[in-house]
C-alpha cells in the first residue's frame, strides 16, 4: 500500500519472527498509514496471529530480524507505552464470566488512563447489553460487542482485532462491524482486522495483507487492487485459449445454485484477443487470495 507523504502508524522491513526452527513470519515489508482499515488474510498456520502479537510486543523480534515499529515506538521494549494507544483484542479473548458488564467498565477506568468510562456506557447503550448483565449470561454475540465497547471507549489509535466474531451468529458479526466502523473509524485511526470471513469484510477494508507460509505475497489498497488484478468470465469452449494466456487462477462460477461458469484472473491486463474471448470482470478478494495463496498443483482450494 502507498504510504508515501502520510502518517504511518505501522512499519515493518524484512521482519522475521521465530519460535526456535520454526519460522512463523519470514521477510515482510510493510506500512500502514493512518485511517485504514485492513484486512489481514491467511490459512491456519500462515503466521497472522503471530504478525499480530509481534504488533503489539507478545513476541520478540530477535536482533537482525528487521526493523518494526508500532505508532513510532518499538513494540517489545516499549510495550506499556504501546497498549496506551493501540488496542488488541485475541482470538481467546475472554471477559471474566463473574462480573457484572458495570465492573468492567469500573476495572478499564481504574486501569487505563486513556479509557472513557463514559464512552463506553454510551457505546453499550447501542447494544442489547445491560450494565448490571454478569458476563456469564450473555450470549456470544453479546459478550463480543461488550468487548469491543470497552475497547473502543479507549482514546486509541490503533486496534488489532484477532478473528473477533469468530463462532458468531451473522446478526452478531453484522453489528460487531457497524459498531467498530460507527464508532471507532474516524480517518485518524487504523484498524487490523483477520478474519477467514472475506465476503463479510471486503466491503469495509481499504487495503489488504496476505500471507501465506509466513510469507507476505501482497500488500496493496483495494482501489489498486481493482486496478491491477482483472478477471474474465468466459465460456468452456474457449478455455484452453485463456489456459494458454497463464492466469494466476482459473475456477468455476456460480456454484451458489446459479447457472454453472468459468473465469480466471490475471495479474495485470491479459491480451487483448483474450479479453476479446470473455467478459471482463472485477475479481472477489475471496478468489485473489486464492489465487495467490493455492498450492501449485490444484486448481483451486477453499478457506
Amino acid at each position: 500500500m502507498n504510504a508515501a507523504a502520510q502518517e504511518l502508524l505501522v512499519k515493518a522491513s524484512h521482519l522475521s519472527v521465530r519460535y526456535g526452527a520454526k519460522t512463523a513470519v519470514d521477510d515482510v515489508s510493510f506500512s500502514i498509514p493512518k485511517g485504514r482499515v485492513v484486512g489481514l488474510l491467511g490459512h491456519n498456520g500462515a503466521g497472522k496471529t503471530t504478525l499480530m502479537k509481534a504488533l503489539v510486543g507478545l513476541v520478540a523480534c530477535k536482533e537482525g530480524d528487521g526493523e518494526l515499529t508500532v505508532l513510532g515506538m518499538q513494540p517489545r521494549p516499549q510495550r506499556a507505552q504501546l497498549l496506551e494507544q493501540a488496542c488488541y483484542i485475541p482470538d481467546v479473548a475472554i471477559l471474566p464470566r463473574w462480573a457484572r458488564v458495570e465492573d468492567l467498565v469500573s476495572m478499564m477506568s481504574a486501569i487505563h488512563p486513556r479509557f472513557s468510562a463514559e464512552r463506553a456506557r454510551a457505546l453499550l447503550r447501542r447494544t442489547s447489553v445491560g450494565l448490571r448483565d454478569k458476563v456469564k449470561t450473555l450470549s456470544k454475540g453479546m459478550v463480543a460487542q461488550a468487548h469491543l465497547a470497552l475497547v473502543a471507549a479507549i482514546d486509541a489509535r490503533l486496534m488489532i482485532l484477532d478473528e473477533p466474531t469468530l463462532g458468531l451468529d451473522v446478526l452478531s458479526r453484522k453489528a460487531f462491524y457497524e459498531m467498530l466502523i460507527d464508532e471507532w473509524c474516524d480517518g485518524e485511526r487504523s484498524v487490523i482486522i483477520s478474519t477467514h470471513q472475506v465476503e463479510e469484510i471486503e466491503s469495509l477494508l481499504s487495503d489488504v495483507l496476505m500471507l501465506n507460509e509466513g510469507k507476505l505475497v501482497l500488500s496493496i489498497s483495494l482501489e489498486d487492487m481493482e486496478k491491477r488484478f482483472v478477471g474474465v468470465s468466459h465460456d468452456a469452449a474457449v478455455a484452453e485459449q485463456i489456459a494458454a494466456a497463464h492466469p494466476l487462477l482459473r475456477y468455476r462460477t456460480g456454484t451458489g445454485g446459479g447457472a454453472l461458469g468459468n473465469a480466471a484472473i490475471f495479474d495485470g491486463a491479459p491480451p487483448e484477443h483474450v479479453q476479446a474471448l470473455g467478459q471482463r470482470m472485477r475479481p472477489s478478494l475471496v478468489d485473489l487470495f486464492v489465487a495467490l495463496t493455492r498450492k501449485p498443483e490444484l486448481d483451486r482450494t477453499h478457506f
